[in-house]
C-alpha cells in the first residue's frame, strides 16, 4: 500500500511539472508570418549560408543585411513619418515666424495640406526640413526628436509612431542577428532623426544607421564644442546614393537587403548583384483595411520599376495582406 502511495504522489507530481518539448521541433522564427513563398525564401535563405561546410556558406563577418525604414519597417502613409516631425516643428516655430502664414509650403505644412506640400515639389520640402531642422547643436537636435517620437500619434491609428512598427519585420530583424547577421537602416531620412530611437524600437545601435544628412559644423561655446547643423543638404541616401552610402558607411556589399519602393530599387541591385548566395526582398503594401494598398501610382513609396524587375531579378515581394498573419505588435491574430 505504501508503494501504491508514492506512485500516486509522484504521478501528480509529474502531471504539474511543464511538458518539455519533443525533441527535434523548432520554434518557429517567425511566427507572424504565413507560410508560403515570401517566408519560405527568407529561411530557406539562412539556412544555406548558416550551413557550416556548406557550398553557400556565408562567413558570420560578411553577412551583412540592409534595411529600408520607410514603408518597410514601418507604415509611411498617409505621409513619412519625419514630414509629419517637419510640420509639427513648423506649428512649434511659426510664433516666432509671423510670415509663414501666407508663405508656401510653410503655409501647407501648418494647415497639413498634402496637395500643397506635393505642388512646392522636392525644393520645398528640402526648404521645410532644412528651416525645421537645423540652426541647433545635434544634441539639443536629439533632445527634440526624441521628444516628439515619444509623445506623438499617427493620424489614423491615433497611437505612437512607433507603435506602427511592422511585426513581422521586427521578427525577420531578431532572426537575422541570431544567425550572426549584422542589420543596419539604410534610409532616405534624415540619419540623426532615426537615430535617438532607433536601439530601443529596432534593436538597432546608432552606428548602423545610415541615411541622409545635411551639414554640421564644430564650433566651440562657452560651454564646450559642440557640432552646430546648418541649413544645407550634405548627403541625400535614396535612389543611387543608397549604394554609395553603403560603400561609404559600411565598406562591404550586403548579402540580404530589404525595401519596398523604386527609391531602394538601387540598393537592391547592388546587393544581389555581389557573387554568392543572395536575398532581395520587396515588402508590397496590398492590405487596405488593416494599412493601406499602394504601389504604381502613389506619391509616397511608389512601387513600379522595382516591381517589375523583381521576377527577373529573383527578389521576394512580400505580398502584406497574404503574407503577413498580423502587421503590428499591438494587434490581436
Amino acid at each position: 500500500m505504501k508503494y501504491l502511495w508514492f506512485m500516486i504522489f509522484g504521478l501528480l507530481v509529474a502531471g504539474c511539472q511543464p511538458v518539455a518539448p519533443e525533441q527535434g521541433v523548432v520554434a518557429d522564427p517567425l511566427p507572424s508570418w504565413n507560410d508560403g513563398a515570401a517566408k519560405q525564401a527568407i529561411v530557406g535563405f539562412v539556412a544555406k549560408v548558416t550551413e557550416a561546410g556548406g557550398p553557400d556558406f556565408v562567413p558570420v563577418s560578411e553577412r551583412i543585411a540592409v534595411f529600408d525604414n520607410d514603408g518597410t519597417l514601418w507604415t509611411e502613409q498617409p505621409y513619412y513619418v519625419q514630414l509629419a516631425f517637419a510640420m509639427d516643428r513648423v506649428a512649434a516655430m511659426a510664433s516666432d515666424h509671423p510670415e509663414w502664414r501666407s508663405q508656401q509650403p510653410y503655409r501647407a505644412a501648418l494647415e497639413k495640406d498634402l496637395h500643397g506640400l506635393s505642388k512646392s515639389g522636392v525644393a520645398g520640402l528640402l526648404e521645410l526640413i532644412m528651416a525645421t531642422h537645423s540652426g541647433m547643436t545635434t544634441e539639443e537636435f536629439t533632445r527634440i526628436a526624441s521628444a516628439w517620437i515619444d509623445t506623438a500619434r499617427h493620424p489614423r491609428f491615433n497611437v505612437r509612431y512607433q507603435d506602427l512598427v511592422y511585426q513581422p519585420m521586427l521578427e525577420v530583424l531578431s532572426y537575422l542577428r541570431s544567425n550572426g547577421f549584422k542589420t543596419f537602416i539604410v534610409s532616405g531620412g534624415g540619419v540623426e532623426f532615426v537615430r535617438p530611437w532607433a536601439e530601443q524600437v529596432y534593436g538597432i545601435p546608432p552606428e548602423q544607421i545610415v541615411g541622409s544628412s545635411i551639414k554640421t559644423v564644430f564650433e566651440v561655446r562657452d560651454y564646450g564644442p559642440v557640432l552646430v547643423r546648418l541649413p544645407e543638404m550634405d548627403f541625400l541616401d535614396d535612389k543611387e546614393g543608397k549604394p554609395v552610402a553603403i560603400n561609404k558607411h559600411i565598406g562591404r556589399r550586403p548579402v540580404a537587403a530589404f525595401g519596398n519602393s523604386d527609391g531602394d530599387l538601387q540598393m537592391l541591385e547592388w546587393a544581389t548583384a555581389g557573387g554568392g548566395p543572395r536575398l532581395g526582398v520587396i515588402v508590397r503594401h496590398t492590405d487596405g483595411e488593416r494599412e493601406w494598398a499602394y504601389d504604381r501610382d502613389s506619391h509616397i513609396g511608389r512601387l513600379d520599376k522595382a516591381l517589375d524587375m523583381a521576377e527577373d531579378s529573383g527578389w521576394t515581394i512580400i505580398d502584406m495582406k497574404k503574407d503577413w498573419k498580423k502587421l503590428f505588435p499591438f494587434e490581436t491574430e
